[in-house]
């Protein structure tokens, strides 16, 4: 049976959730939790995804999220696979780590997006046992940036949220409507045995189903179409340093051997191209899509450690 269609179109809201395999733990430390944070900041980079909101709890996350390329499919497919990626080589070990595809939520903003963002920041103490005493002292959600407390990363987006709000007092009126709890609507929609595809009015529903209706996969290809393709971006980087083109999809062969023009297509394939580390394989005649992530990874370091690679 295949996945139903995602519906995604520009500026689109969702509360996106995922969970480890068999509820297991997914964030051990401080250093698991930076390391998907920093999967957040890639993604606004290289996808122009804006997080409204976020809380990290041991096996599962939560985030509510804007997406204006309209391209929530690419934008998950990067931060679940890098998660993955980065955990696995934190905790030495390998295989899969969430129990599968992320449940997304779209949401129509004037109605939901402030309720759902407060159900998102009370989770840590809407357990069983609540994991702190006041929601202030939880350091992995945005809440602490919603009433002032710690200063916001710049991928996080809080205006709309505010917006909701309607008032110039935004941190002491932020943290009263968090404090007030969750509403009885908003309990039951989340308690439910399978929570709703979308939320929001009769109308915002009825123009969800049309999309869905109308959603033509060529469409779709073309609305998370890369600005840049990769023969463009190869063809630049090979101008740029002035070698053939093929200098740079070919292999040096030897024990050390660097080809930074090559280094640098792959990064900027995978960055301003949106292309898949197994695309960039193919693309660069490499074995295997490992190889391609542990060149850019090579590269990253290289950039911090050397001031001429980093200007180059």
């Amino acid at each position: 049976m295949s996945r139903p269609l995602r519906i995604e179109y520009e500026d689109a809201f969702y509360h996106v959730m995922n969970r480890g395999r068999n509820r297991q733990t997914v964030f051990h430390d401080p250093a698991y939790y930076q390391a998907f944070l920093q999967g957040l900041d890639e993604a606004h980079k290289r996808f122009g995804l804006e997080v409204q909101a976020y809380c990290l709890m041991s096996n599962h996350y939560h985030l509510l999220i804007k997406t204006p390329r309209a391209n929530l499919s690419r934008i998950m497919r990067h931060i679940d696979g890098l998660y993955t990626q980065r955990h696995n080589r934190l905790k030495k070990r390998d295989g899969s780590l969430f129990r599968g595809r992320y449940k997304a939520i779209i949401i129509e903003a004037s109605s939901y997006l402030l309720q759902v963002s407060r159900y998102i920041h009370r989770n840590p103490i809407e357990t069983k046992i609540p994991l702190v005493d006041t929601l202030e002292d939880y350091p992995w959600s945005s809440y602490g940036c919603y009433i002032n407390q710690s200063a916001p990363p710049g991928w996080l987006n809080r205006d709309a949220v505010y917006g909701e709000l309607a008032s110039h007092r935004r941190y002491q009126a932020y943290r009263q409507y968090v404090d007030q709890g969750n509403d009885q609507q908003t309990n039951q929609i989340y308690h439910q045995q399978q929570t709703p595809s979308v939320l929001g009015g009769d109308n915002f529903k009825s123009a969800m189903k049309k999309k869905l209706a109308d959603k033509n996969p060529e469409i779709s290809l073309k609305q998370i179409q890369p600005p840049t393709t990769l023969p463009e971006i190869i063809k630049a980087v090979a101008d740029y340093y002035q070698i053939a083109i093929d200098d740079i999809l070919q292999t040096r062969r030897g024990k050390g051997a660097r080809n930074l023009p090559r280094w640098i297509a792959m990064k900027l394939c995978q960055e301003a191209g949106s292309a898949r580390l197994a695309d960039i394989a193919t693309k660069f005649n490499v074995g295997h899509y490992s190889t391609v992530s542990q060149t850019i990874r090579r590269l990253n370091q290289l950039m911090q450690d050397d001031k001429q690679v980093r200007s180059a």
